[in-house]
């Protein structure tokens, strides 16, 4: 998929339909980054990602916990996406952001006109 910079993105929860991001590509709004897009918190829809306290390691990006999808329902979807709690700083549009894989089958990626 091929983004320009001038789109909207929405990324929903499949299953349920919950939205949980829509904003513009780029450094304010939803950053895409090796396969992932990082959501500011503008961007952010939903109050549903939590995290569920796993943690994981990345050599290069460093420390992030691990986050659930808790649905209106009670229902969740587990290790939805994840954010950096201890970040690089060389990296700062991945800080303290809530990221999802821009191809999780959990999620449903739609790119809009501006």
């Amino acid at each position: 998929m091929q983004l320009k910079s001038s789109g909207i993105i929405r990324i929903t929860h499949r299953w349920s339909g919950e939205l949980i991001a829509e904003g513009p590509l780029g450094f304010w709004g939803i950053t895409p980054f090796e396969g992932n897009y990082y959501i500011s918190r503008k961007c952010l829809k939903t109050t549903g990602l939590k995290p569920n306290w796993v943690p994981g390691l990345c050599v290069y990006k460093f420390l992030y916990v691990w986050l659930d999808l808790r649905l209106p329902d009670g229902t969740r979807e587990p290790f939805v996406g994840w954010m950096y709690w201890l970040p690089n700083p060389l990296f700062p549009f991945i800080a303290f952001r809530p990221a999802v894989r821009q191809s999780s089958p959990a999620l449903l990626v739609q790119e809009m006109a501006a």
